[in-house]
């Protein structure tokens, strides 16, 4: 396996991945979350409320765990699907006795790179 970590500078504070990993609701949306799902589908499969989907989503987005794919809607308008951004989360403890984390990215396919490029195009545009 190789390192596929996210950059020093985009590593998220240990305790929000542990507040994030240490919340039933964010742990139902990790497991859901392994193919892209809308906000409408994980409230049904998570069987929580809308309100309380996003305030999760949000912990999870900062603690780098969940990342956000927007496509574009053959109907017109974008779709935003929730995605589990990680393959492994790694905490581990220097010889100074300071803890840090490590998130490792999953690989995106070619699909989801181009989809990830026309969303930052339509946000500039």
């Amino acid at each position: 396996m190789g390192d596929n970590s996210l950059p020093s500078g985009d590593t998220p504070e240990l305790q929000d991945v542990l507040d994030a990993l240490d919340d039933p609701d964010c742990r139902a949306i990790l497991r859901e979350t392994t193919e892209p799902m809308t906000a409408n589908e994980l409230v049904t499969a998570c069987d929580i409320p809308r309100s309380t989907l996003y305030r999760k989503l949000e912990l999870l987005s900062s603690a780098s765990l969940v990342v956000e794919q927007e496509t574009i809607n053959p109907g017109g308008g974008r779709v935003t699907h929730y995605k589990q951004s990680f393959d492994d989360v790694i905490i581990t403890m220097d010889d100074t006795g300071e803890f840090s984390v490590s998130i490792g990215e999953q690989q995106q396919s070619t699909d989801e790179r181009l989809a990830d490029i026309w969303s930052k195009m339509g946000d500039e545009v």
